[in-house]
């Protein structure tokens, strides 16, 4: 084992390690790997299975099931192909490729990994004890305690919220488990919210055969934390897919007939009905349960932390949170960045994290693709700065063209003036997606756009877009 001492006392066994780590998901499995990597003795502890939400009703099983639609998709729009595609999408298939996607709902090879590495897995739901210290109960009512050197990490993630909507909860509602592990698919899907999760699946399931689908929204746009352009495009091609989309609607109850449909309804007066109904409205910080009032805390809410991912309320600098759990970017990416960077604290190392404010990336993998990283232009106007905002088609250059016909979207900059920089970028369109790394880089690089006219993108690709900003920003 990894830790210097395990022993037992009669039902509670104890163990001493470097640093302990709540929770396998991606941000935990990081930041174990590399602490493993410097030297460090490590335990995690994980309730679920290793590799947490996003390798089993994330990320994983949501993009493997949007994968069969957007193919087609693509194919539609190149003539030759077009042609050849006249069979109906294999479901089953479809369905049988997420299933091999999570390995079964299985995570013997992510515990392989952590053994290879040295790493203690211990299973159970585990809780803070006090400074330093983690229980740990496991499912046979075994305590295990825990004792950290160095470092206690939080990496809990956030679970699936339902709104307090009447007669919701009790219509027994999906929430992104559940509509991503569906063992078959609804004749009727009704979708509460047209953020990130609930758009991609509304059109994964539109696509992949459910007869019909529908996503009500509360507020006037889909996906209304990014430019009003990506949410009204995405808006058009639902409805061109056959989805139908209703904004301004309030929902105001639900009920499931018997064991049958649920009927949801909305402020004003109308009511659609489903074989199912997803909930995908948000999420909260999964912080209840483990011992956050023991060190000051408060439960249930995002941990806040200081540059170096630590918490900034506790006393003595031991205890971290990283991902989704302290609220900054609950994005999977940016937990995996958050466990570089308090891996490299606890190691020793200056460092501090920088991406989580005004940097980050993020893709919702509708057709088209939303990609955006930094402020928008509400936002950067919002935070003082006196920026110019430039936009082009997507489709309006050669590599589109080649893509196949009706290829569309919009590219966007935002560039503030007084340093010539890029503050925000959103590009939309079909397969944009790798588009999104190169704003990336200029904007956490303070690239300015002179210095960027001099970098020149291949022909014939998508990314000459980035030629027809900076030109229409006057270069």
């Amino acid at each position: 084992m990894a830790g210097d001492m395990m022993r037992e006392v009669g039902r509670v066994v104890a163990g001493s390690y470097d640093v302990v780590v709540i929770g396998a998901g991606p941000a935990g499995e990081q930041i174990v790997g590399r602490l493993a990597d410097g030297g460090l003795s490590v335990a995690v502890v994980e309730k679920e299975l290793v590799g947490g939400e996003c390798s089993y009703w994330g990320c994983i099983p949501s993009k493997t099931l949007i994968r069969p639609g957007d193919v087609l998709a693509a194919a539609g729009r190149a003539p030759g192909a077009a042609e050849a595609v006249t069979g109906r999408l294999d479901t089953g298939a479809a369905l049988a490729q997420r299933d091999y996607m999570t390995s079964g709902w299985h995570d013997d090879g992510q515990v392989s990994w952590l053994e290879s590495e040295g790493i203690d897995l211990v299973r159970g739901t585990g809780r803070l004890a006090g400074e330093r210290e983690v229980e740990v109960e496991a499912a046979d009512g075994t305590v295990r305690r825990l004792s950290a050197a160095r470092a206690v990490v939080l990496a809990t993630g956030t679970s699936s919220l339902v709104p307090p909507i009447p007669g919701l909860r009790e219509a027994g509602p999906w929430d992104n488990r559940a509509v991503t592990s569906a063992k078959e698919l609804p004749g009727r899907l009704v979708v509460l919210g047209g953020g990130a999760v609930g758009a991609e699946m509304a059109q994964a399931y539109k696509r992949l055969g459910c007869g019909e689908v529908v996503v009500l929204e509360a507020a006037e746009r889909l996906l209304g934390r990014e430019e009003p352009f990506a949410g009204e495009e995405v808006r058009a091609a639902f409805e061109a897919d056959g989805i139908t989309v209703v904004t301004g609607a309030r929902m105001t109850a639900a009920r499931r007939l018997g064991s049958g449909p649920v009927v949801a309804s909305v402020a004003d007066g109308r009511e659609f009905t489903g074989d199912e109904i997803l909930v995908a409205v948000g999420r909260r910080p999964a912080t209840a349960g483990i011992g956050l009032e023991r060190v000051g805390l408060e439960p249930g809410r995002p941990v806040p932390v200081d540059g170096q991912l630590r918490a900034a309320a506790v006393d003595g600098g031991w205890l971290y949170a990283i991902g989704d759990c302290n609220g900054l970017a609950p994005l999977t990416h940016m937990g995996k960045y958050h466990g570089r960077v308090a891996a490299a604290a606890i190691l020793g190392a200056e460092v501090a994290d920088v991406a989580s404010h005004a940097i980050v990336p993020r893709v919702t993998f509708t057709d088209p693709q939303v990609c955006a990283v930094g402020r928008t232009a509400a936002e950067a106007r919002a935070a003082g700065l006196n920026v110019t905002v430039v936009t082009t088609a997507t489709g309006d250059v050669p590599g589109a063209y080649t893509q196949g016909n009706g290829i569309r979207g919009t590219s966007q900059l935002v560039i503030d003036d007084d340093h010539r920089t890029i503050v925000g970028a959103t590009f939309t369109g079909p397969g944009v997606q790798e588009l999104l790394h190169s704003a990336t880089v200029a904007i956490c690089g303070g690239v300015t756009v002179d210095r960027l006219w001099h970098a020149v993108p291949s022909f014939p690709t998508v990314s000459e877009v980035w030629l027809h900003l900076l030109e229409a920003y006057g270069l």
